[in-house]
């Protein structure tokens, strides 16, 4: 047998939830997201900061620099929906101008994680042996060390910045893409349909790009939101403590430490940014959960 006969074979016995049947049940699956307000909710307000992020002008008319000094720590109102800091600068200006370095940072770090925890992650499962037992072993030492103690000594190496941060938060979450990753190989290559194509004649590395990598993704694109918002968080964090970018930038982590001094008497300087961040990290999280109850 032929291996496009082969393979024609293959996806006609596959059931509803392979390649073939994933492809119908596409509809049905938009249609279940479409009846599920908590999820438009979250994926709108997760759009919203993204276009933010990239065209924060659209949004707010100010600069993010000018100082007021007779508007000085000004409590929210109509005219400055998150009050004024301490230099009379419109505080949701400046969070909004602060999106693009902390989202682009949070790209760049899923970026580094995709790329290196896919790799690590088919190499394990797909050669299997002393190779997987080796990179394996790697990835758990890596395990055992806190993601965030991890970052910080990585950007304590590599310098101050948003760039550094990013490969700093990136390296550290590589760990659960390249177990997730080997997890779903292992599981895929064992199925009656990889069996199929190599008896029909189907070399490995066709069996790997046609059929184990495709069925492998789901889980992993779910751990990607999921680890956008540990991504967030991670990097805010590390700028709260001050290794992000240099001031006057107005990073999430750098504005809500600016306000850590005035929590009394301007509860708002920090409050609300890290109310912004907040919102955003569940709303990544409830649109991960709804994507693995569509995926199982």
């Amino acid at each position: 047998m032929s291996t496009a006969v082969a393979d024609v074979v293959v996806e006609d016995a596959l059931p509803a939830d392979e390649p073939g049947g994933r492809r119908a049940n596409l509809a049905a699956n938009l249609v279940q997201l479409a009846r599920k307000p908590v999820f438009l909710l979250a994926g709108l307000y997760v759009l919203f900061v993204v276009v933010s992020a990239f065209r924060p002008k659209l949004f707010t008319a100010q600069d993010p620099y000018e100082t007021h000094p007779e508007a000085a720590a000004q409590a929210p109102g109509v005219h400055h929906l998150f009050g004024t800091d301490i230099y009379g600068r419109d505080l949701w200006t400046r969070v909004l101008y602060g999106s693009p370095l902390t989202i682009k940072a949070t790209l760049i770090a899923l970026a580094i994680a995709l790329v290196a925890g896919l790799g690590l992650g088919i190499v394990a499962g797909f050669f299997g042996g002393i190779v997987d037992a080796v990179l394996m072993r790697g990835i758990d030492v890596l395990l055992a060390i806190p993601g965030l103690l991890l970052a910080l000594s990585i950007v304590t190496a590599l310098g101050y910045g948003t760039v550094p941060v990013a490969v700093a938060v990136g390296v550290a979450i590589v760990p659960g893409f390249a177990r997730t990753t080997r997890a779903e190989v292992l599981r895929v290559k064992t199925l009656p349909y990889v069996e199929a194509a190599r008896a029909g004649g189907a070399s490995w590395g066709r069996v790997l790009l046609r059929h184990i990598l495709p069925n492998s993704w789901g889980p992993v694109a779910v751990l990607a939101v999921l680890d956008a918002g540990v991504a967030i968080i991670a990097i805010a964090s590390l700028s709260f403590l001050g290794f992000g970018a240099a001031p006057p930038a107005a990073e999430w982590g750098t504005l809500i430490a600016d306000g850590r001094n005035y929590l009394v008497t301007a509860w708002w300087l920090s409050l609300l940014p890290g109310l912004f961040v907040a919102l955003l990290v569940l709303g990544l999280n409830h649109i991960s959960k709804t994507l693995q109850e569509l995926t199982r």
